[in-house]
């Protein structure tokens, strides 16, 4: 089958080795981090607690800073939240005991006519649930792997998982670079991409499936080449056009939603790119690379039986 001009002009096949090295370059950044710098882990998996003041007035984190320090306490972190600012969220790294958290109670209520509420995380609960949340992930690589391999092939299935370790130890680089509280709905946002991602994955692999139906002769690394570069110039476009608009999304969310989601909206735009990133120059490539060795070998077993047989 051959392909028009318009169809050819763009080589994306050709440019897979600069591909796959900026990604391995990303990659093992990313561990060299991980590593050394490690992940700014919040108490969601470390231990500590969470106070939420209630003012009856708009406050300042500098405000809610002096209360805490007139009573011994110094928060590692304040956020203010509500419509008017009236409530202060303070972080401590270790869990507090309880006489000092009926202390801050008893303080906050006097000064303000309200109770804080607190939560804490002891160490146990914080290493099961870092280990629930590593464990959900991998469940759901591997449920990925295996749906892919069984709608596709195994090489489809190798490809995706691939990218999407892609993408996952690309948010954890730059949320390692950046130190912003890796917690919750920072998991829900590397699981939101992984679906993502695969979905987008699975978009060219199927036009690659159908495109490889159609072509006449696939025996080479070029015939596998121009399959896989008419597939992903057809589904360009859309790529482009689906991660433009929820990028959009989640950059508002980042923008103006608020400090509690503000690390879920950040791992999402940071994910989406990497996604949309890894399905067009990663999988697709991957499995290029795969597909003409398997063909390869196909080849030396044919001539292999053919010489036996003479």
């Amino acid at each position: 089958m051959n392909f028009n001009h318009e169809t050819t002009k763009l080589d994306f096949v050709k440019h897979r080795k600069k591909f796959f090295t900026f990604s391995a370059v990303l990659i093992s950044v990313g561990i060299i981090l991980l590593s050394t710098i490690g992940l700014n882990l919040g108490i969601d998996f470390s231990s500590g607690t969470t106070m939420d003041v209630l003012a009856d007035e708009t406050v300042t984190e500098a405000e809610i800073a002096e209360e805490f320090a007139s009573i011994g306490l110094e928060p590692d972190d304040i956020t203010l939240a509500g419509d008017e600012n009236d409530v202060g969220r303070a972080v401590f790294i270790g869990v507090l005991s309880q006489e000092e958290t009926l202390e801050a109670q008893r303080h906050f209520e006097e000064l303000y006519g309200s109770v804080p509420t607190v939560s804490s995380v002891t160490p146990i609960v914080g290493e099961e649930l870092a280990m629930n949340a590593l464990i959900s992930v991998l469940i759901a690589c591997v449920g990925i792997i295996i749906y892919v391999s069984i709608r596709f092939q195994f090489m489809y299935g190798l490809a995706a998982i691939v990218a999407l370790f892609h993408d996952a130890l690309f948010i954890l680089a730059v949320f390692s670079i950046i130190q912003w509280e890796v917690n919750i709905p920072f998991i829900a946002a590397v699981l939101t991409i992984i679906g993502y991602s695969i979905n987008d994955t699975i978009v060219t692999f199927d036009r690659i499936r159908e495109n490889m139906k159609l072509e006449e002769r696939v025996k080479t690394f070029e015939d596998v080449s121009r399959v896989v570069n008419k597939s992903l110039i057809q589904t360009l476009a859309r790529s482009i056009n689906t991660v433009l608009t929820v990028v959009f999304a989640a950059g508002a969310l980042l923008i103006f939603g608020g400090e509690a989601i503000r690390t879920f909206s950040l791992a999402l735009v940071v994910g989406l790119v990497a996604g949309t990133y890894s399905s067009l120059f990663i999988a697709a490539q991957l499995w290029a690379v795969l597909k003409a060795r398997q063909l390869k070998r196909a080849k030396f077993k044919s001539q292999d039986v053919q010489e036996s047989e003479a």
